[in-house]
């Protein structure tokens, strides 16, 4: 019996020759990352702990993305409480206010994950470099001062699920409409501690940003992680940014799955998450008339290059509906510097919009676009739940940046063919 992509990596980590669904094993890690807010509990329970070194500093991620620049007091201690360890222990990838991004599209873009790694962090969007053909999974805060400590993790080995893409994206239909599609499909425990792993000949039609969109949502399926095989595409993002040698793992033609899913991406329309799971999707003829008062394009999931471009063309030469509030925030200075150049910029103030720094703020209920009492959003971002963006009884509209721009031209959820 042969062992999936995930299977394989896990193996490798753990020392090895073949592991099995629902083994329990001890893996070295190659990046532990946190955040503000997950990383000073950490940082709490190392001290408690009475650890006194790291394993290495060159394999800890700390970036300062949740509520920065920092939006109260609490929030500013929790971030000096992260600098003051960066700085006592040294650590290599320490990343705040100025050089920051959201960490999820921060760590791809600057190669600090790779194929074939293992890689754990305090935040559940961690499984977003599974888009990489790594393995990446979400974790505790403790789980993470052990992994800041010790340079390894223990993990039951999931069980996989398998999505066989083929066809080719339409227009204006992007990788967060595939995996809404899903999650729909499947639900939100529809791959509980499994593997999603993603392959076949539609994979061209993917880009990275794409892959990195729905890798990122792996975990409101409920997944331990989620995983797409190598491929070119891969390989050419990668060149330039990982600067040390990888491996690429893939499945064995006799790997056991739960389940396989042929999708065709041809079929997929664009589709939108009501209120209030990922799972109530709908697609055009079943969207109705929702008026909306603020839109979101940002986020881990579709803060990306890719993402601006699409919003900046749908909104170029139009101005947002009255009444609404978009606010644009790319997710990495890199990004953001792009946009500038490219022209983005001047698109999104022109129509309307607001631009912040990268933050994670509105996704979270933070800050940067909280919601009042019956107000409604359509964001890009990956969570829907009661309360997710403020006010228990305002409502989360999950949506691509193409019907995301569109719905704030049109001051309603609208696809882009409706304006375009």
């Amino acid at each position: 019996m042969g062992m999936t992509m995930t299977q394989k990596i896990l193996a490798a980590h753990a020392g090895l020759d073949k592991v099995e669904a629902g083994q329990l094993i001890k893996c070295k890690l190659d990046m532990v990352l946190g955040n503000d807010v997950t990383t000073p509990v950490a940082i709490n329970e190392f001290e408690k702990a009475g650890f006194t070194k790291v394993f290495d500093n060159t394999k800890i991620s700390m970036v300062m993305d949740h509520f920065t620049p920092n939006k109260d007091i609490k929030s500013a201690t929790h971030a000096l409480q992260c600098r003051t360890f960066a700085g006592k222990y040294d650590i290599k990838h320490y990343y705040d206010v100025g050089d920051m991004g959201i960490e999820h599209a921060l760590l791809p873009e600057k190669g600090i994950v790779a194929s074939g790694e293992c890689i754990i962090g305090a935040d559940s969007h961690t499984c977003t470099y599974g888009a990489l053909g790594a393995f990446s999974t979400g974790v505790g805060s403790t789980d993470m001062c052990a992994g800041m400590a010790t340079g390894e993790a223990w993990f039951k080995v999931p069980s996989a699920i398998k999505f066989n893409l083929k066809g080719k994206l339409n227009k204006y239909v992007m990788g967060k409409d595939v995996i809404l599609h899903i999650i729909g499909m499947i639900g939100v425990d529809g791959a509980l501690y499994k593997s999603m792993e993603f392959s076949g000949e539609g994979l061209a039609s993917l880009s990275m940003d794409d892959r990195l969109s729905m890798a990122n949502m792996a975990i409101e399926a409920g997944a331990k992680n989620g995983i797409f095989a190598v491929d070119d595409i891969t390989r050419e993002y990668q060149k330039g940014r990982v600067d040390r040698d990888y491996k690429v793992y893939e499945a064995d033609e006799d790997a056991v799955y739960d389940a396989v899913y042929d999708i065709d991406l041809s079929e997929i329309k664009p589709t939108v998450s009501f209120p209030h799971l990922p799972e109530n999707t709908r697609t055009p003829d079943s969207w109705g008339e929702v008026a909306i008062q603020q839109v979101v394009i940002g986020s881990c999931t579709n803060g990306r290059l890719e993402d601006m471009e699409m919003a900046a063309k749908i909104l170029e030469g139009r101005h947002i509906a009255k009444g609404v509030r978009c606010i644009v925030i790319p997710a990495t200075q890199q990004v953001y510097l792009e946009c500038c150049k490219r022209g983005y910029m001047e698109t999104f103030i022109n129509a309307g919009c607001a631009v912040s720094t990268p933050t994670c703020g509105p996704c979270l209920g933070g800050h940067m676009g909280i919601l009042a009492k019956g107000e409604r959003a359509v964001a890009t971002t990956n969570r829907n739940f009661v309360g997710r963006m403020g006010h228990p009884e305002s409502e989360v509209y999950l949506a691509s940046p193409a019907v995301a721009a569109a719905s704030a031209v049109t001051g309603k959820i609208s696809q882009p063919s409706e304006i375009m």
